[in-house]
């Protein structure tokens, strides 16, 4: 096997295991969201600044780990939409779940555009039309957490983990979709 197959190989299985975290968290916080966070106030508070905090930190973590901000200005926009998003929650709390649903509206469609921008850069990596889907949805179910927010019926955390779970719906399959795909290449690639 050559060099670059090596570093491709290498780049595959980040981007599985990256995908496996991401989806993991998405479904422990879905789990803490419709348990604790649905009964208790200052956990559904936590739990709301955490998603979008944690959404910043794995862009970060991402973006370093295949070339820096700078070669992925998509993950570094996304990084710091999910930064300020977290902090706009966090003060949003304190005027109702309305105006934190519209926060998380915002954060949908911005980081939904962000990520269908990069699963299209990484398209020849494998398994990115899942994250094309998934950054897609995001955006449209931004305009459908704007139209929550100004609705009448109080708003909670439960109307978005469902959000949620699309998320991580998207990462598993595009996790399992890349650990199925470098198991099925020839023996002699899978030596690295």
């Amino acid at each position: 096997m050559n060099i670059v197959q090596q570093s491709d190989r290498i780049a595959v299985r980040w981007l599985s295991s990256y995908y496996f975290t991401r989806a993991a968290v998405s479904i422990g916080w879905i789990v803490a969201a419709l348990t604790i966070g649905k009964s208790m106030p200052p956990v559904a508070a936590i739990l709301l600044v955490a998603y979008p905090a944690w959404d910043a930190v794995a862009n970060l973590l991402d973006a370093r780990r295949n070339g820096g901000l700078t070669a992925n200005p998509s993950q570094a926009v996304n990084a710091a939409v999910s930064a300020v998003t977290a902090i706009a929650v966090a003060f949003a709390l304190g005027w109702g779940l309305h105006a934190v649903l519209a926060a998380f509206g915002l954060w949908a469609i911005l980081s939904g555009l962000s990520q269908l921008v990069t699963g299209l850069r990484r398209w020849n990596a494998g398994a990115q039309w899942a994250m094309v889907l998934s950054g897609a949805q995001s955006a449209l179910a931004g305009a459908f957490f704007f139209k929550l927010a100004a609705g009448e019926t109080s708003p909670g955390i439960t109307d978005i983990a469902p959000y949620a779970a699309f998320g991580a719906f998207y990462f598993l399959v595009s996790a399992v979709w890349l650990t199925v795909a470098l198991a099925r290449k020839p023996s002699s690639e899978r030596t690295a």
